[in-house]
């Protein structure tokens, strides 16, 4: 199983140095990804803008959003330009990790209603999709730059729906679990493989997953206050998802071995500090 890390693009305060100094080391340490979760309505650093900075910093690192939310970007064929530019960028280095989103307010803010936004993704895709190919829509020319993969940048899904696991399987090349236990890992991916089979495709896809972590002496308070603030808005559950971040080495270690067992191909360890240290921390909770 690959082990990435995620860049702090959601860690409150976090300085645009600091996410170029940490892709850097990232990239040194040998993570197999930098992965980025974004929401609107939070003060974070948006996903393509800041592995666009790591791009210019590293040379080897896979560049995985984990996940962007499609639906907001409304402009598809811009958007679809903003990727194949990244892929492009960063020599075919990105990873696409798509989601329809469920925060009411990060829709409210972009003057969307939640409502059809599951159509309104499978849209999105195929047009990306036939953007990505080469084709121009009706007399209108070819939206470049051609991306550095055929076909357009390797693209990962999330979603727990048996209908999102059904859009795996007709367009993308694989599934990503945005956070949960290795168990629940192991009962959606079984039925991402069912459809996955059911549409006739070959192989597998490949499958990815989330896991919070703070490490050093203020661990546990790291990741108490980041993922309380982050989360506030599921109530009780927030308390329930910092309790499971993973704040120490024997922790880390744990969790990769048993998302390894689950089958997951890239376990990511998504940051509750900003801390250089903890690049370094990681590296050597999982070597």
């Amino acid at each position: 199983m690959d082990v990435g890390i995620g860049l702090p693009n959601a860690v409150p305060d976090t300085e645009g140095r600091t996410l170029v100094d940490w892709a850097r080391r990232a990239d040194e340490a040998g993570f197999s990804t930098l992965g980025t979760i974004g929401r609107l309505v939070y003060p974070n650093y948006e996903e393509l803008i800041a592995l666009a900075a790591a791009a210019a910093v590293t040379s080897r690192i896979r560049l995985t959003t984990s996940v962007l939310l499609a639906p907001l970007h409304t402009n598809t064929a811009l958007f679809a330009k903003q990727a194949a530019s990244l892929d492009r960028i960063s020599g075919g280095r990105l990873v696409l990790g798509l989601g329809i989103g469920g925060r009411e307010d990060d829709f409210a803010a972009s003057g969307l209603s939640m409502a059809g936004r599951g159509r309104r993704f499978d849209e999105q895709l195929a047009e990306m999709q036939r953007i990505w190919a080469g084709e121009g829509r009706g007399d209108i020319g070819p939206i470049g730059p051609p991306p550095a993969r055929p076909g357009g940048p390797e693209l990962i899904l999330g979603g727990s729906t048996e209908a999102s696991f059904r859009r795996v399987a007709r367009v993308a090349g694989g599934w990503i679990m945005g956070g949960g236990t290795p168990a629940m890992f192991a009962q959606a991916a079984a039925a991402v493989d069912q459809a996955w089979q059911d549409q006739g495709r070959p192989g597998k896809p490949r499958k990815l997953s989330l896991a919070y972590f703070a490490l050093g002496p203020d661990a546990r308070a790291l990741a108490d206050g980041y993922l309380g603030h982050y989360y506030a808005f599921l109530g009780d559950i927030a308390g329930q998802i910092a309790a499971s971040a993973a704040v120490s080495p024997e922790m880390v270690k744990g969790y990769a071995a048993a998302f390894a067992e689950a089958g997951c191909d890239e376990l990511i360890f998504v940051p509750a500090s900003s801390s250089l240290e903890q690049v370094g921390l990681l590296a050597e909770a999982v070597s």
